[in-house]
């Protein structure tokens, strides 16, 4: 007996080199700023050339419901935590437009890191306060699980600062420059990483105006320099996705191509669709509306999954997605464990990444927030607009929402359902039609009100770190400053 047992031991260990272990993938997420929906030649640009995500997607997967949040702080909250942004803490407490990520929350590097991955970031952070100077350096991407980073501290509304790590480099950099140069950091840390699995995240600064583009691209779009920015995107893309290929690690490496939220539709000819060569904004095509709503157009966002070999080629996902599902998902990839003494909002979608959309969740719902007002629900091809004034006080200060047409600035005073599979540019109410639908997201938003919080109330899993004298009843935002109107001489 003792001899047998002794040979099936030794037969193990013969047998044993030959049992595979998986690999963790290398993860790489490329997240633009203020892309529109159909700022890309396979979701539907007319004018605008994406040969390279194009590509992609014909090897990947393309995404036509994948959710993003209504402006830039919050998308980046919401993908670093896996989380509404209005659960997440903030410092202070308060509820900024746009959060200023409390150090104790988790981030997708700190959780990856968990599992030895090297991790870095290149671009626009925006996390640590919306200011290219005063922002806390204590909450740079360097203090929240990234070990290496190359940006700028927030959006480059006129300037962008560019840091190494935590060290200024160049004041006022060259924003022509900046797609590349991120690029270029990005593919010197996979090199230099190459040999054990890694985590880059490249939040680009573009196409967030202030615009602009670098010679080989300048004046080359039909677009205009709206398009040559998104066409540099597109090159550099492919930049990438070659760098993997030619290093060997595109067959366990995931990269996922998305945007913050959808076009800055204030930045085009009478804030219109974008679609003149003048145009600094983009283009959300059939969706209703942009940035700063809660129609479409505000929040679907072009998405392309690559993974050769993973991610079945030439595959469309209709299913609903967002960017609170990434940290989840990447998790459950690299073998990681997501935080269990919270709520985490995202799910793992592994599923639909690799084409098994019979085994994704059928009840999974999105809920729309504008700042701290939950403005709608999806579920499934439904979307139920609650009813809400034409300027609501949640929604400040943007309740009287100066992004978007006049046409978009509209309240509901009974609940307004649409079948988005029919009517992409919401325009018709069928809740009369489909009551038993009305009563089942409502439903849904009630207990959504209840577990997270809504601008009258916080939900008993909204999360507060900082130490409080007594929970709020109302979420903590900040007193905005009174803007008294400054008189005419002829007025005085």
């Amino acid at each position: 007996m003792m001899k047998r047992l002794c040979v099936l031991s030794f037969a193990c260990l013969l047998l044993a080199p030959l049992v595979a272990v998986a690999e963790p993938p290398n993860l790489v997420i490329i997240f633009t700023d203020d892309q529109g929906y159909q700022d890309v030649g396979c979701f539907g640009s007319p004018d605008i050339r994406t040969p390279r995500l194009d590509a992609m997607a014909g090897e990947g997967m393309k995404f036509t419901s994948f959710y993003a949040q209504p402006i830039c702080g919050p998308s980046r909250a919401a993908l670093m935590t896996g989380c509404y942004p209005l659960r997440v803490a903030e410092r202070g407490n308060e509820k900024q437009v746009h959060p200023i990520l409390h150090e104790d929350e988790i981030t997708i590097a700190e959780v990856l890191k968990t599992k030895g991955y090297a991790t870095a970031c290149f671009g626009k952070w925006d996390l640590a306060k919306h200011s290219q100077t005063g922002f806390y350096m204590d909450l740079f991407p360097t203090r929240q699980g990234f070990d290496y980073f190359y940006g700028t501290p927030t959006s480059n509304d006129r300037i962008a600062n560019l840091y190494r790590n935590e060290e200024l480099i160049e004041p006022a950099t060259n924003l022509a420059t900046v797609t590349k140069r991120y690029t270029d950091e990005a593919i010197a840390f996979i090199q230099r990483n190459q040999d054990q699995p890694f985590f880059v995240y490249i939040p680009h600064s573009m196409p967030h105006t202030k615009l602009d583009a670098s010679k080989p691209f300048k004046g080359k779009s039909k677009r205009g320099l709206y398009g040559d920015v998104i066409e540099e995107i597109d090159f550099n893309v492919g930049r990438i996705l070659d760098a993997l290929v030619e290093m060997d690690l595109a067959d366990n490496t995931y990269v996922l191509f998305t945007s913050d939220n959808g076009p800055w539709l204030i930045k085009n000819k009478d804030h219109a669709d974008g679609h003149l060569p003048s145009d600094q904004g983009g283009s959300a095509g059939a969706l209703r509306s942009g940035k700063v709503s809660t129609f479409e157009g505000g929040v679907r966002v072009p998405a392309i999954l690559w993974a050769p070999g993973k991610v079945p080629a030439g595959t469309v996902c209709d299913s609903i997605a967002s960017t609170m599902d990434v940290m989840p998902t990447f998790a459950a990839l690299a073998g990681a464990e997501i935080p269990s003494d919270r709520v985490i909002d995202g799910e793992d979608i592994r599923p639909l990444f690799h084409g098994e959309f019979d085994k994704a969740n059928p009840d999974k719902a999105f809920f729309y927030y504008l700042r701290v007002h939950l403005q709608a629900v999806r579920q499934g091809k439904w979307k139920l607009h609650l009813p809400r004034e034409k300027e609501p006080i949640g929604a400040a200060p943007f309740s009287r929402n100066k992004h978007i047409v006049p046409e978009d600035r509209v309240g509901f005073e009974e609940p307004f359902l649409v079948d988005l599979e029919n009517d992409l540019g919401e325009q018709v109410n069928v809740a009369a039609e489909y009551p038993m639908i009305v009563d089942r997201l409502m439903v849904l938003a009630e207990s959504m009100r209840e577990d997270l919080g809504d601008y009258d109330r916080v939900g008993k899993n909204m999360r507060f770190f900082d130490p409080l004298e007594a929970r709020p009843t109302k979420p903590p935002v900040p007193v905005l400053p009174s803007r008294t109107p400054k008189l005419s001489p002829s007025s005085k």
